[in-house]
């Protein structure tokens, strides 16, 4: 059979002819693209070229079942140590290297040996590949590096020929397979202590805070000593901004109340049940690249005009608009082929005076031209309304100022009202392909509502968004189920005529507005549309099902860590990602809509920077006490300090001023940071009272 051209086809097919199991990773990626990932792994030829056929860049995953595969992270790992022996011991195996210069050492799994996967347990950054795991070969590529074998020590045996590990690494492997978790006890030093396994290491820490507590240590000194503890003993380690906390928690008591906290065991009852979990990858990944603010058709014309005759033109306020009046005109018309709909939750963040309002005069002036001006909304007065709204118009856009102010009602609790408008928000958005129950009136059936549309365009002010945000908001499906979008300073004004929309939007949008994909029965109410399937190419298909198969390893990865908030915000990622694929295809080309390549990249690419910043942005502002919250506070301040005058060290005068706590909070909050190592501080004498300074380390 004459095999297709490409370096990773070739090299696939090379390892499978070795015996190696292959399958195809998402290309620039370690993430599977077949259903069941690695288990779909084959060294059947022909299945191979059909899928390197259908994504000729994927990369290459071999999957470990048989093998044992060590895992060194980073150029500068020390592992197994400085004795020679045994790295002439792991030469004899295959090495591949990785991009961000660790390896891949291969070896035979022992056929009287069972060993799994491991992480970080044989060393630190040394994790294991064997039964149940896969490994990415070369020449696949990661971030634009690729996997290459090392000189000499190239893959051209087959797997029964591999080496089997030496006796030392067999020893450790065995041990990793027969260890089990221990009860914690307190040694008197770290080699006669027990590990303290999970589930025990909040609860743990916190006591031995206590107990130094009680003689008169500092929150410094107990932080550095809670430190060392949890890198030597905890399994794994607990974050240290984690135990952190535990450390000013327990330092805000005076050493005389500390017995009593001992004696009525505050620690299990403030800990025990703590869901134990590392600090997730929060880091900022900056303001959304212009080029995702482009969508081909109706929503870049729409754009267009918008910045063309605002007063103060905005890019991303322009954007929100548009996208959400495509999302609004396409709603209960078409669907894909796993019925996701079009409708969207867009919220564009402003600071006053920015042009929030125009967008939405834009959308309401072509909804009129269309005919259609029924399908706009404001306000929600309440959940009951929101229901007669959609009930005699089953697909309406609500463009409002108040999101930021409903979150904060709804924070405060005091009127079931506004929990009433939130609950019905979320069943609205997850009803969109089905029947929405409406309450029971008085004397009346229930009525429903045929795939509702419901579509919002809300802005707000960034400052008092962010002081909405809580936890709760932040789990229960409401900010998850969001776009929402940041804009920069406003720009500069322009002289602007007034004028009409173009004739092209007006036309785009009067067909939507005609277009029937069912058949009517009866009148409008008993309307029930039958949407019209919009398919992907192979290509796009492949592209969705690899970001949805990444979503669910992220999601996977937050709940192994006790995150609700990452829970929430990755686990509606694959559906907004395929919901913005449908729109990218119904503004591109109406008239034969297909989900294509283009519109899968740019709907996963968008996704995944807005979950990025959404995380980046819980980080930053939610938090679980009032301790925690105001170091956040001080982070926010120093970052706009930083964003202003660069790395200038910023006063602490000017930090009092902006937040006026008492020094013994400034001092708790000071060391927490600096041991968070997310902090430099400075002080220095010159005669009279110190100058104490602060500048924030820069995030790795």
């Amino acid at each position: 059979m004459a095999r297709p051209d490409g370096a990773l086809l070739n090299a696939a097919l090379r390892y499978a002819d070795m015996g190696y199991r292959v399958f195809p990773c998402a290309p620039g990626d370690k993430i599977p693209i077949t259903d069941n990932g690695f288990q779909k792994a084959t060294t059947d030829a022909g299945q191979i070229e059909r899928w390197w056929r259908q994504c000729t860049a994927a990369n290459i995953g071999i999957a470990t079942e048989g093998l044992i595969v060590i895992d060194v992270d980073g150029p500068d790992n020390p592992w197994p140590g400085g004795d020679p022996e045994r790295s002439l011991d792991l030469a004899v195996a295959p090495m591949a290297l990785t991009p961000h210069g660790g390896s891949h050492r291969l070896f035979r799994q022992p056929s009287s040996k069972y060993w799994r996967c491991t992480t970080g347990r044989l060393a630190p950054h040394v994790d294991t590949r064997a039964d149940g795991g896969y490994v990415v070969a070369p020449p696949s590529e990661v971030e634009g590096k690729s996997y290459c074998w090392a000189p000499g020590l190239e893959l051209d045996d087959p797997p029964d020929r591999l080496p089997e590990p030496p006796t030392w690494l067999v020893a450790d492997l065995d041990r990793l397979a027969t260890d089990t978790p221990v009860f914690a006890r307190v040694g008197e030093n770290a080699a006669e202590a027990n590990e303290i396994p999970f589930g025990q290491r909040n609860a743990t820490l916190a006591k031995l805070a206590g107990t130094m507590r009680r003689v008169g240590m500092s929150q410094s000194e107990i932080a550095a000593a809670l430190l060392q503890v949890n890198t030597d003993r905890c399994l794994p380690p607990l974050a240290p901004r984690e135990v952190e906390r535990i450390a000013a928690s327990v330092a805000r008591y005076e050493p005389d109340q500390i017995a009593v906290a001992l004696t009525e065991n505050h620690w299990d009852q403030m800990y025990a049940d703590r869901p134990e979990a590392e600090a997730p990858d929060a880091s900022d990944p900056g303001a959304i690249p212009e080029n995702l603010l482009r969508v081909p058709g109706f929503i870049d014309e729409v754009m267009t005009y918008t910045l063309q005759t605002a007063p103060y033109p905005e890019r991303t306020l322009a954007f929100c608009g548009a996208l959400s009046l495509q999302a609004l005109l396409a709603g209960r018309k078409v669907r894909d082929v796993a019925d996701n709909r079009t409708n969207l939750y867009v919220l564009g963040l402003a600071n006053s005076g920015a042009g929030k309002d125009y967008p939405r005069k834009v959308n309401q002036k072509i909804l009129l031209e269309a005919g259609a001006p029924g399908s706009l909304g404001d306000t929600f007065a309440s959940g009951e309304g929101i229901e007669d709204r959609l009930f005699t118009q089953p697909s309406v856009l609500f463009q409002t100022d108040e999101i930021d102010g409903l979150m904060a009602k709804i924070n405060l609790g005091k009127d079931a009202r506004h929990e009433g408008i939130m609950n019905v928000l979320l069943k609205m958005y997850t009803s969109a392909g089905s029947l929405y129950p409406m309450r029971v009136k008085a004397g009346k059936e229930a009525g429903l509502i045929d795939q509702p549309c419901l579509c919002i365009f809300g802005t707000a002010i960034p400052k008092y968004y962010y002081e909405a945000l809580s936890l709760k908001m932040l789990t229960n499906g409401f900010f998850a189920r969001m776009f929402i979008l940041e804009t920069g300073k406003r720009g500069r004004g322009q002289d602007v005529v007034v004028r009409d929309p173009p004739a092209s939007v007006i036309e785009a949008a009067r067909w939507w507005v005609d277009f029937v994909p069912g058949q009517k029965r009866g009148n409008l109410a008993d309307w029930h549309p039958v949407p019209k399937f919009v398919e992907p190419t192979s290509e796009a298909f492949e592209l969705l099902r690899a970001f949805r198969q990444r979503a669910d390893d992220q999601y996977s990865q937050s709940e192994d860590k006790g995150d609700p908030v990452g829970m929430a915000i990755w686990a509606r990622a694959n559906e907004k990602a395929r919901r913005l694929a449908l729109i990218y295809a119904c503004s591109a080309n109406r008239l034969d809509m297909r989900i294509d390549a283009d519109a899968a990249r740019w709907a996963c690419a968008f996704v995944e920077h807005q979950t990025r910043r959404m995380l980046f942005m819980a980080a930053e502002y939610v938090a679980e006490d009032e301790f925690e919250a105001r170091c956040k506070k001080l982070v926010v301040t120093l970052r706009t300090w930083q964003e202003k005058h660069g790395d200038a060290w910023m006063p602490f005068w000017q930090i009092n001023r902006k937040h006026p706590w008492s020094e013994r909070d400034h001092e708790d909050i000071r060391t927490t940071l600096l041991n968070q190592r997310l902090i430099e501080y400075l002080e220095t004498r010159t005669g009279g009272r110190p100058s104490k300074m602060y500048r924030l380390l820069p995030t790795s």
